[in-house]
């Protein structure tokens, strides 16, 4: 794994050199352009370019772009907090490097995320990339920890020639059906051949349960380079479904009723190379340390879902008995329990033991949900917390008294609900830093205002293509 470390401004001499080089291999292959790519606090991904010839001044000196990004909404309408929403200052992006991918679904161009940092070289407090890897660095310095994660990602595909705001699903085979995969089979070929190229690991594709859906999972990364692929692959997902005549769409919910569209995160706690979800004492041979972490994150969870399903239309999919892990509770391949442990195949289990964060979607910032996630379960470490017993079947069918006794609550169900959890909530709040957390409130309570009045329906179709 590369060092989680700043870019400089005026860049290192050995990354000037690399530029340099880079620049002319990406020319050879018939590279003109570079998308610098980051996703802003609403979870849509912005971008500026550059000319092939333009990577080595963009290393050292960075490309402007400014700040009221951070306070933009999905619908492109702006927001302001204290510091951010104005026309007033600038910012610079720099490109990491170790992550510039030739992107296969669009010829010509290239993929590198970025780091924001002031005029002034200091990295800007906005910046979620920068939130996250200074969690990551954090957690080893004062607890020895380090990571692995994932990103699920779930989209539904539509027909590019119906009307543009309307959904026909691209396919007509059941939920996970062969039929489905045979009819789109020309499209996953190109796409897992387009992910092979960018030396994207890919583990699983499959279709979905709802209409035109399709899942794919990626293997484990370090966080901040798993969020960067997260945001890759939706990129690459979308230039190989346009070449094929076909829309996707990653909103949390393209209808008003059904199953939405999913970004469950996984997670597994390792010390010393050894991964504490396996070969431990605890249930299902956890150690102590992973039970405090799953806990920290159980507490959390309600405040949690304002960073993780921050849309509107996130609270159609977060419903009961959908397996959208509603609950604050957790179980042994749960899938209605709000974490679900994974415990791995026999034989394979110090490798593969994980929890899956299940209310999450992807019109999250994969930093931010990272990065969060991480603090939340960090605080149940520091602190040595006890997990809950465990909660089997679907969590629904607690009766009150019962679910009450065993500390099962229901997640927020509404966005404005979710808001006023992450106001309370002094860890996150403290975890992201004021810049960062005012912005998160701006905006949700932005977009809250943004479908004021609207139904169900009007709901989805407002966010239908915006993710």
């Amino acid at each position: 794994m590369p060092p989680l470390v700043d870019p400089v401004p005026g860049g290192s001499p050995g990354d000037l050199a690399r530029a340099h080089a880079l620049a002319h291999e990406l020319s050879a292959q018939g590279v003109r352009g570079i998308v610098l790519a980051y996703v802003d606090t609403a979870g849509i991904c912005r971008v500026k370019t550059v000319p092939w010839q333009g990577l080595q001044p963009t290393v050292a000196w960075g490309v402007g772009m400014s700040p009221v990004f951070d306070t933009f909404l999905a619908n492109d309408a702006i927001v302001r907090t204290d510091v951010l929403g104005s026309p007033d200052g600038d910012l610079r992006l720099y490109p990491d490097l170790d992550r510039l991918v030739v992107l296969a679904g669009q010829p010509g161009w290239a993929w590198a995320p970025v780091d924001r940092l002031t005029q002034e070289g200091d990295p800007h407090p906005g910046c979620s990339r920068t939130f996250l890897r200074r969690i990551v660095t954090s957690a080893e310095d004062r607890h020895g920890v380090t990571f692995r994660a994932g990103v699920e990602i779930e989209w539904v595909l539509g027909r590019a020639a119906a009307p543009a705001d309307e959904f026909v699903p691209a396919t007509s085979g059941p939920a996970y059906g062969a039929a489905r995969q045979i009819e789109l089979s020309d499209y996953a070929a190109d796409l897992l051949g387009a992910l092979e190229k960018q030396e994207v690991p890919v583990a699983q594709f499959h279709p979905e349960y709802a209409p035109g859906q399709f899942e794919l999972s990626t293997g484990a990364l370090d966080p901040v380079a798993a969020a960067d692929q997260s945001v890759l692959v939706r990129q690459t997902i979308r230039a190989v479904s346009q070449k094929h005549g076909l829309r996707a769409s990653f909103a949390p919910a393209v209808a008003e009723r059904g199953v939405g569209n999913g970004g469950h995160l996984h997670l597994s706690l390792w010390r010393h190379g050894v991964n504490l979800h396996a070969g431990g004492d605890r249930r299902y041979g956890m150690t102590a340390a992973a039970e405090s972490f799953i806990s920290g994150l159980l507490t959390h969870l309600p405040a949690l879902t304002a960073v993780t399903a921050p849309s509107p239309a996130s609270y159609l999919r977060l419903k009961p008995s959908q397996w959208a892990g509603v609950f604050t509770a957790w179980g042994r391949e749960t899938r209605e329990t709000g974490v679900r442990v994974i415990t791995g195949t026999a034989g394979h289990q110090s490798q593969d033991a994980n929890l899956e964060l299940k209310p999450v979607d992807l019109a999250a910032n994969p930093y931010l949900a990272l990065g969060c996630a991480i603090a939340a379960g960090l605080d149940g470490l520091a602190s040595a917390a006890s997990l809950p017993e465990e909660v089997t079947d679907d969590p629904a069918r607690l009766i009150p008294d019962e679910a009450v006794a065993r500390g099962v609550r229901r997640l927020p169900t509404s966005l404005p609900q979710a808001v006023e959890e992450f106001r309370a909530d002094e860890v996150l709040r403290t975890a992201l830093g004021p810049v960062l957390a005012d912005a998160v409130i701006a905006v949700r309570e932005g977009e809250t205002g943004a479908v004021a009045g609207l139904d169900d329906a009007g709901v989805a179709a407002a966010y239908r293509w915006k993710y």
